[in-house]
């Protein structure tokens, strides 16, 4: 998970499955603890799309209302200074022209981000939580 901020620090992440698509987008990593949230969303795009790709897909409400639900599946934590306490994330659906497989733009409690995971077309890492990408500075 990478939420967009001015750092300067660029987050690298291949995506779109078979696709093999590269996104970059300036943030903070946000590490996400959460093996149903993941396991909904590899299911949901190595399933019923095959790890083909979904970029500039046209989704139908019952494909967006599975996006709904496997992104609300993954909590996020944020802390207002005093207390933590878990968020359900949404998908930014006035970006959903860039959703795809291990690359997904979602609205936190803390701003807009990317809910990013291991490509399909790649070895999954040991269980470490979401967020495999490469960073750099800019």
């Amino acid at each position: 998970m990478v939420v967009e901020a001015r750092t300067g620090i660029a987050h690298q992440q291949q995506y779109g499955g078979t696709a093999c698509r590269r996104g970059q987008v300036e943030g903070f990593p946000v590490p996400l603890f959460d093996r149903t949230g993941p396991d909904a969303l590899r299911e949901l795009f190595e399933q019923p799309f095959r790890g083909a790709g979904t970029w500039n897909r046209a989704w139908s409400e019952d494909e967006r209302g599975g996006l709904r639900e496997s992104v609300g599946a993954v909590r996020y934590w944020a802390c207002d200074g005093t207390s933590e306490e878990p968020h359900r994330l949404w998908p930014d659906e006035c970006r959903i022209r860039e959703v795809d497989e291990a690359w997904v733009p979602v609205i936190t409690p803390d701003g807009p981000g990317v809910l990013v995971w291991s490509n399909s077309d790649r070895p999954a890492p040991p269980p470490r939580g979401l967020g495999r990408g490469r960073t750099r500075a800019r």
